[in-house]
């Protein structure tokens, strides 16, 4: 049997905050929760599935970010366009939704009136700052936006819950608009960078493991 080089591994903007909290055990890069979770990206690299791809909200996501970006453009009067340049660094890789000029934006299309964050500090979460942190990177950009959309929910993923919190556009477009902004910290990205080069490791070896334990090597 001809054997198969690994697959690459890079940690993705979206799913870097999993990788930076701190460890316990001194000396060590990674905690027990990063280790866990980068051993699910191996396994999933490993098979080739994606566990997200199907669910509502992805769905939703997907289908509706045209809404979203417009909406945004029609709050804040932008002409932005949908950004399609990944970024491949040497551990890190990523797409934000949109490259402005001294910015990146990313655009999150809420699931319903009832998970949409009505203030900043609603908005402020540790996962979506580090995705940022991670764009600021890649695109040299001072500073990233959040931006949380409230746009109609298509009928086929409704199903049986409220309408009266999936169809929004009645309301005000400003009201359906909530932003959260960070500015690029250098030495938060060097952390950061030093954090993906150990998980890059950590999963490569993991990849190691899983192709030694079911292939006889």
């Amino acid at each position: 049997m001809t054997k198969q080089p690994l697959p690459l591994f890079r940690v993705r903007a979206s799913g870097l905050f999993n990788i930076m909290t701190d460890p316990k055990k001194k000396g060590e890069l990674l905690s027990e929760g990063a280790k866990t979770y980068l051993e699910k990206c191996a396994k999933q690299l490993f098979y080739d599935y994606d566990p997200e791809k199907g669910s509502k909200e992805t769905e939703k996501g997907i289908v509706v970010e045209d809404d979203s970006i417009e909406l945004y453009n029609s709050v804040f009067f932008a002409s932005h366009k949908k950004n399609s340049r990944r970024i491949n660094a040497d551990f890190l890789t990523g797409e934000c939704d949109i490259e402005a000029e001294e910015e990146t934006i990313d655009v999150k299309s809420s699931w319903s009136l009832d998970t949409f964050p009505a203030s900043s500090r609603a908005a402020d979460k540790k996962e979506y700052e580090w995705q940022g942190r991670a764009y600021m990177h890649l695109y040299n950009k001072p500073r990233h936006r959040v931006a949380f959309c409230l746009v109609d929910t298509p009928d086929h993923l409704i199903r049986f819950e409220p309408e009266h919190l999936h169809i929004v556009s009645h309301m005000p477009p400003e009201l359906r608009v909530t932003r959260v902004m960070y500015e690029r910290d250098m030495e938060l990205e060097e952390k950061m960078l030093e954090r993906c080069k150990a998980a890059v490791e950590y999963v490569r070896e993991e990849l190691f493991r899983i192709e030694a334990e079911h292939k006889g090597i």
